[in-house]
């Protein structure tokens, strides 16, 4: 994808007046925009499809006094195939909530955008299963937004944990303890699920191909990622309960 200082995908959207939207977009450039889509709920408005939810395009904005509104857009993808399963839709509205509540106006956010990017398509035009996506999704935008979780070394006592040993995540200390250093409300992990968790944040998404869904301990990210943010999550509560 060409990728341009106008490029962004469309967050949030609210009505305002009769025909207009407030647009909350995502820019690799300008990280989070709030700017007005005059007329773009008329049926023939030619900013209709790029003021959806999940649309990627290239926006040209007008700067008023810092008032930003969408003078034209080009639209160049719209993830619609995803508003066919519920249980995908719900995933890819909760990853625009997250970005938006990490995104800050005025301050670039290249990795955040491409994440998002990669995510959504990997969640619309593939027949992955979504867990591992997601989970995929959660532990690099803790990265990214400088939380990362500790996995390599026990959070209590340093020491380096083997590949074979029990280990329990702990959404608080954010990271792995091992069995001696254990306390009350930790998460114990499978081997397997240690190890995945470890490779998925080494790796690009590509390595989230194929991940058998016991793997990828999406709910117990979900709890990291949520307890790191300002505000709660309301589109949490759509996500499918995990099995």
């Amino acid at each position: 994808m060409r990728q341009t200082d106008q490029t962004a995908i469309v967050l949030r959207h609210a009505p305002y007046r009769d025909n207009d939207r407030m647009l909350t977009l995502l820019s690799p450039t300008r990280g989070r925009v709030e700017a007005l889509a005059r007329g773009c709920r008329r049926p023939k408005s030619p900013l209709m499809s790029a003021s959806e939810l999940f649309a990627l395009g290239d926006f040209d904005f007008y700067d008023r006094c810092g008032r930003m509104t969408v003078t034209s857009a080009t639209l160049i993808e719209t993830f619609y195939p995803l508003r066919a399963d519920f249980d995908r839709l719900a995933v890819g509205v909760y990853l625009l909530n997250l970005c938006e509540a990490a995104a800050q106006p005025g301050q670039g956010c290249q990795e955040l955008f491409m994440l998002l990017l990669h995510t959504l398509s990997r969640l619309t035009f593939s027949d992955q299963a979504w867990k591992p996506l997601l989970a995929g999704f959660l532990l690099h935008f803790s990265a990214i937004n400088g939380v990362k979780p500790r996995l390599n070394h026990c959070i209590a006592c340093g020491r380096r944990l083997s590949v074979s040993e029990q280990v329990y995540f702990d959404v608080a200390e954010g990271g792995l303890c091992c069995h001696d250093c254990r306390a009350p409300g930790q998460t114990a992990l499978a081997e397997a699920q240690a190890a995945w968790l470890r490779m998925a944040l080494r790796s690009g998404s590509s390595a989230w191909i194929n991940t058998p869904d016991c793997y990828a301990p999406y709910t117990l990210l979900r709890h990291f990622v949520e307890s790191r943010l300002e505000r709660p999550l309301r589109s949490a509560a759509m996500l499918p309960k995990d099995e």
